[in-house]
């Protein structure tokens, strides 16, 4: 066989159209493995696109159906305690091409979460919001009650599929939104919650907003554009009364997206209805003192589990 194809070798220019067709021939399935690997945004809930199987849980509940992905950090089988996180909005990422959303594969979250594992010395699972990191939904319709009720139906499918026994809620700006809301939808399981820079009174902040940006008003609408938001502040009668559980507000005062006065009401409001609460002030980045510094949420989050 070599004598028969050792023309073949000896013209180069033969030896280079063989080189390219095989690259060419091999580029289709390298594409293809790699879109594999980005996790959709903003996409139809659909059972057959979620399989029974670990970061993947298909929920159905009062508000509808959805499937929620999850990323642990450490090996979550019957732990005690497991930090369940909650990213902020990600309006604008949303608006960009799957293949160039920062940290948008399987991989990159549960390596996100194995750091946060490690600042906070307990295990974290990031639960993703509908509509981002793979989780199917409309991130255009956050803060409506559908999300809210989803991501709590993912936290009992997570509990019961790995034997958790309780979670610390944890979330920044959007994700803190979400963690308080999910405290209203009756949990007994928590341990304790660790809000950054939640935004509450959403109403009221939205009309904040458009004046400081000297918008007009939009009585009525939250800064989605959407109506009737479902606002935590709204559900505080509904939160289980636990002595032992401690919410932890964490902020700076001169927040320009969640101001800062209206944590510091919803702090008032948690406690005159009866929880135990405590507000912590900290460093931010400028311009818009909105991101804390220092990993200071997981860190309380850890720190309050133990």
């Amino acid at each position: 066989m070599l004598k028969r194809y050792r023309h073949f070798f000896a013209d180069p220019l033969a030896l280079l159209l063989l080189f390219s067709v095989v690259v060419l021939s091999q580029q289709p399935a390298l594409a293809t493995e790699q879109e594999k690997t980005w996790l959709d945004w903003n996409r139809p809930a659909e059972k057959n696109l979620c399989p029974d199987e670990p970061t993947f849980v298909w929920v159905e509940h009062e508000e509808g159906k959805e499937c929620i992905r999850y990323f642990p950090g450490d090996d979550i089988h019957n732990a005690p305690v497991v930090i369940a996180q909650f990213y902020g909005d990600r309006d604008r990422v949303m608006r960009k091409p799957v293949d160039q959303i920062r940290n948008n594969t399987r991989s990159s979250q549960e390596g996100y979460a194995a750091r946060q594992t490690r600042r906070a010395g307990i295990p974290v699972v990031v639960v993703a919001r509908p509509g981002t990191y793979g989780s199917s939904g409309d991130h255009h319709q956050r803060r409506q009650p559908k999300e809210y009720h989803s991501l709590n139906a993912a936290l009992d499918r997570i509990k019961e599929r790995y034997g958790i026994q309780q979670f610390v809620l944890s979330g920044h700006s959007g994700g803190a939104t979400a963690a308080a809301a999910l405290l209203t939808l009756g949990r007994t399981d928590i341990r304790c919650a660790t809000l950054s820079s939640g935004a509450y009174d959403l109403l009221k902040r939205a009309e904040m907003l458009r004046k400081a940006k000297g918008r007009r008003p939009r009585t009525g609408f939250d800064t989605t554009g959407l109506a009737d938001p479902y606002d935590p502040l709204d559900h505080l009668q509904d939160i289980t009364h636990d002595p032992e559980r401690l919410v932890i507000i964490l902020g700076n005062p001169e927040d320009s997206i969640t101001p800062f006065s209206l944590q510091l009401a919803f702090a008032n409001a948690l406690e005159d209805a009866g929880h135990r609460v405590r507000v912590e002030i900290h460093p931010a980045r400028e311009p818009a003192f909105h991101n804390l510094t220092g990993h200071v949420t997981i860190k309380a989050a850890g720190g309050c589990a133990k």
